[in-house]
């Protein structure tokens, strides 16, 4: 049996899903606030206007990443490339993430935080793809797993040195100089943990380099389509993945809003997202290991099993702050897991010297499902009055998915 065992490589690797955590676990909490409070200062009679202007800014960012990705992933598998472009989006996310620090208009501030957001997400498809190049396929799962385990309780270090510098305002300083604090420190830690990756792990998988790679890039992006299309077993697993993981963002989106509704204390919403970033670090860490043993489709299925099970909590016994915090550490058993599995299962099915090419629109899978689920929701509920029906509807997406990754072969069973 190999040596679970991680080694220098892939500490490294790991390293970089700490990095850039607390910038996902900043946007997340505490600058769509930071946003409104912009909005309302300058106009206190823009009622929802900053809800409106954020969700245009989110859209035309995950619109920008998605027009980016297919291209400049087939550039960036390209011999010596992949690592070149992990460091041009992070250098130029970290001066727009100091960048929003700085007082200005509250329009001006969306834009540096789309800038900063694309780089973002952005750097995550290039170091998703790095994975095939930083361990093997047998330890994908474990490498994966621990990655998001460590970013989940990474993120959190950072997160509440930013919001006690926040609330607690020490030597007497305004609120904009620390936000300017929160975002430094959180670009440093994302500066700190890419030093490693950038360092130790190097692009083993490549195509080599060609002239006029950019218009080849575009060109190619129809042949990509076909090669995922014409592989039955990624198809089937990209179209499961669309929708269980749609189901998954849908949750993780609509959660802190639903809890709202419900009246729940926003202390306690945010208690509880901390919650699930403390359970998420063991549980992520014993997914990949569980996957080792008994296979990496059987617990992404049990993930989407698990995800069936909390949205019919989440509609129907989502009565008050105890029940919140029962859903948040449901959520933080099965979320690490079913997102490290689903990225290592796809970098062991993808080809190698093409991994962020195909990563590019894995990524764009990912993040365009939750628009399908959100939209199911909304409508639900419209349609019928009832919130509780809406959420419950999210379980036909988790229903389609599990169906259609049983169709996806079990790489365990072929090769026994």
């Amino acid at each position: 049996m190999a040596s679970t065992k991680l080694n220098k490589v892939e500490k490294s690797w790991i390293m970089y899903d700490v990095g850039n955590s607390a910038l996902v676990l900043l946007a997340t909490a505490l600058i769509p606030i930071y946003f409104n409070h912009l909005v309302q200062t300058a106009d206190p009679s823009a009622q929802g206007g900053a809800l409106v202007a954020w969700s245009y800014g989110e859209t035309i960012a995950s619109l920008i990443i998605a027009l980016l990705m297919p291209v400049l992933g087939s550039i960036a598998d390209m011999q010596g490339m992949k690592k070149k472009f992990i460091v041009g989006t992070v250098a130029t996310g970290v001066v727009a993430t100091v960048g929003m620090g700085l007082p200005t208009a509250p329009m001006v501030f969306l834009v540096v935080y789309v800038v900063s957001s694309v780089m973002l997400n952005s750097s995550i498809v290039f170091y998703d793809a790095l994975l095939v190049d930083a361990t093997t396929d047998e330890r994908m799962d474990e490498v994966s797993s621990q990655g998001y385990a460590w970013g989940y309780i990474g993120s959190v270090v950072p997160f509440i040195v930013c919001l006690a510098i926040v609330l607690l305002r020490p030597f007497g300083m305004g609120l904009q100089p620390a936000m300017m604090c929160a975002f430094t420190i959180t670009a440093a830690w994302w500066v700190i943990f890419t030093i490693p990756l950038l360092k130790n792990v190097e692009q083993r998988h490549y195509k080599p380099r060609e002239p006029h790679a950019v218009s080849k890039a575009i060109r190619g992006i129809g042949g990509t389509l076909r090669k995922i299309w014409a592989d039955k077993t990624i198809r089937y697993y990209m179209i499961a993945y669309f929708f269980y993981i749609d189901g998954v963002h849908t949750i993780i989106k609509l959660a802190t809003s639903y809890g709202s509704n419900l009246g729940i204390d926003s202390t306690q919403l945010l208690l509880a997202l901390l919650a699930t970033q403390f359970v998420a670090f063991p549980s992520a860490i014993v997914y990949g290991k569980l996957a080792s043993k008994v296979g990496t489709r059987r617990m992404l299925l049990v993930g989407i099993l698990g995800y069936t099970l909390i949205t019919v909590y989440a509609a129907f016994h989502l009565w008050g702050a105890v029940d919140f915090w029962i859903l948040a550490i449901a959520v933080g058993l099965f979320q690490g897991g079913i997102q490290a599995l689903s990225r290592s299962e796809f970098g062991k099915l993808c080809p190698k010297e093409h991994a962020n090419e195909y990563f590019g629109f894995f990524d764009i899978f990912g993040k365009y499902a939750a628009v399908m689920g959100t939209f199911i929701v909304g409508f639900m509920t419209q349609a019928t009055g009832n919130p509780n029906l809406g959420v419950f509807s999210v379980v036909i997406l988790f229903v389609i998915g599990f169906a259609v990754m049983l169709k996806v072969p079990d790489r365990r069973e072929d090769a026994a």
